[in-house]
């Protein structure tokens, strides 16, 4: 409580020496604690302290006025870290203050409010504290309430105190023989989606959810993690989720994705004929490309189709490689064999023969079987598609499987295995329709189609 006037009504501080009223044993989502303390100027407060099982806290608070004037009294709660905690520093991760204040919301640095001074938001109901990659802690007004939130940091201490601090706008006023009450909600706990839905629901408090930091293209990444939740509570198992959302994925854009690897079919079968341009005019890039350009339009041809399935892939990539990084379902996830967590990278690797030398290396040499099988199937894909006609381009596209091996190679193990798998279904798809159309595959000749009678 803050008093309206702090020298006639005194309320209680960190020190207050509570009396127990009642009950007996540790605090429980069975066993609630009450409490009481006489102000001793006519303020009687009664507590009571309940928890439920998943760490949401319920403070209800009762005043009663046994003295001969009013009491004005605000509700008033906060939340105080001591000390700037470690953070990630991940770009993709927002670490510290964050609030929903009307339906917005809210990310501040713990750099930003201590450099830059306090911020102050007026809501009606809402949500505000500290949000770490996995864990939150936050106030959560009521939706009637209006509020007024504060985002704090004292820089006047030898470890920065930073404060998240709600206080109610409108006054409780408690006339004489009367009562005032208020309750507080305080969740401390994991970030588990189903869980801050559920809470969203049953408190009102909007955008609980948005806690977990799906980021700027949340509209992909929270839809893209629902879907695999839904599916993992059939399954049992995020990796299989992976597998067969991927599978979903494919299906949904498979007619996008055919008419791509048709017009690089199509490509491929002018790839002679385009060698033969290039020797023709190796001296006169301009007429060069007039003249394949020619050929492309003679042929119906767009040499840019094949960026399709890629493009195609680049949000699902970022939305899933978002969804392993930040949501905790995803953390210590087993898929099968070695890989017994789906956040993390594969723990093999090539340097010591995939654990049959007993030594430890460093991250970046850590490169595991997942990865491998994830290069090789880039390889092959990469054989099934028409190769640029400039030498320069063929060694770059040559390198890129062992490229995109390493890099990849720290990535946790659940997008490695969802590339993977994508490649191999993309190589499935594009080999059918390549035999179906008697395009050469891997550099073979073309299938003359026999003639007809005429």
């Amino acid at each position: 409580w803050a008093a309206a006037d702090p020298s006639r009504d005194s309320v209680p501080t960190p020190d207050t020496p509570w009396e127990r009223v009642g009950g007996s044993g540790s605090l429980t989502p069975t066993n609630p604690l009450k409490l009481r303390w006489d102000n001793g100027g006519g303020l009687v407060f009664d507590r009571e302290i309940r928890l439920d099982d998943n760490y949401l806290v319920t403070v209800a608070d009762r005043v009663t006025n046994t003295g001969a004037d009013d009491a004005t009294l605000f509700p008033y709660g906060l939340i105080a870290r001591i000390g700037t905690p470690d953070t990630l520093g991940f770009y993709i991760l927002h670490e510290g203050f964050s609030g929903v204040f009307d339906g917005v919301l809210e990310e501040e640095d713990y750099d930003d409010i201590r450099d830059d001074g306090d911020i102050d938001y007026n809501s009606r109901g809402g949500w505000a504290g500290f949000s770490d990659k996995y864990w939150l802690s936050a106030l959560v007004a009521a939706p009637e309430q209006t509020v007024k939130i504060g985002f704090r940091a004292d820089r006047s201490t030898a470890q920065p105190r930073y404060q998240t601090d709600f206080i109610d706008n409108r006054a409780v006023v408690i006339p004489p023989g009367g009562a005032g009450t208020a309750e507080t909600r305080l969740f401390v706990g994991a970030k588990e989606y189903v869980l801050l839905d559920e809470y969203e629901q049953q408190l009102g408090a909007p955008l609980f959810t948005r806690a977990i930091d799906f980021g700027w293209f949340h509209f992909i990444t929270e839809p893209f993690f629902i879907a695999l939740h839904y599916i993992f509570g059939i399954v049992g198992n995020y990796g299989i989720a992976i597998l067969i959302f991927t599978l979903l994925i494919k299906l949904v854009f498979f007619p996008l994705a055919n008419k791509s690897y048709k017009a690089m079919s199509e490509m491929k079968k002018l790839q002679p004929e385009l060698l033969r341009l290039r020797e023709l005019y190796k001296d006169d890039k301009m007429r060069l490309n007039q003249e394949m350009m020619g050929l492309y339009k003679k042929n119906k041809v767009n040499p840019a189709s094949g960026c399709l399935p890629i493009l195609i892939q680049i949000p699902v990539f970022f939305a899933l490689y978002k969804v392993l990084f930040v949501t905790i379902e995803m953390r210590h996830a087993p898929f099968f064999g070695w890989i017994q967590d789906l956040s993390a990278q594969d723990p093999t690797s090539l340097f010591n023969f995939f654990g049959l030398l007993p030594y430890q290396l460093p991250d970046f040499l850590t490169i595991g079987i997942w990865p491998i099988l994830m290069g090789a199937t880039m390889f092959l894909q990469q054989k099934l598609n028409p190769a640029p006609t400039d030498e320069i381009q063929q060694k770059i596209f040559m390198f890129l499987p062992f490229v995109f091996t390493i890099m990849l190679a720290t990535f946790p193990a659940g997008l490695v295995i969802y590339w993977t798998w994508n490649n191999i279904l993309s190589i499935a798809q594009q080999y059918f329709i390549m035999k179906r159309m008697g395009v050469p595959i891997g550099g073979g000749v073309e299938k003359k189609k026999p003639e007809s009678a005429s």
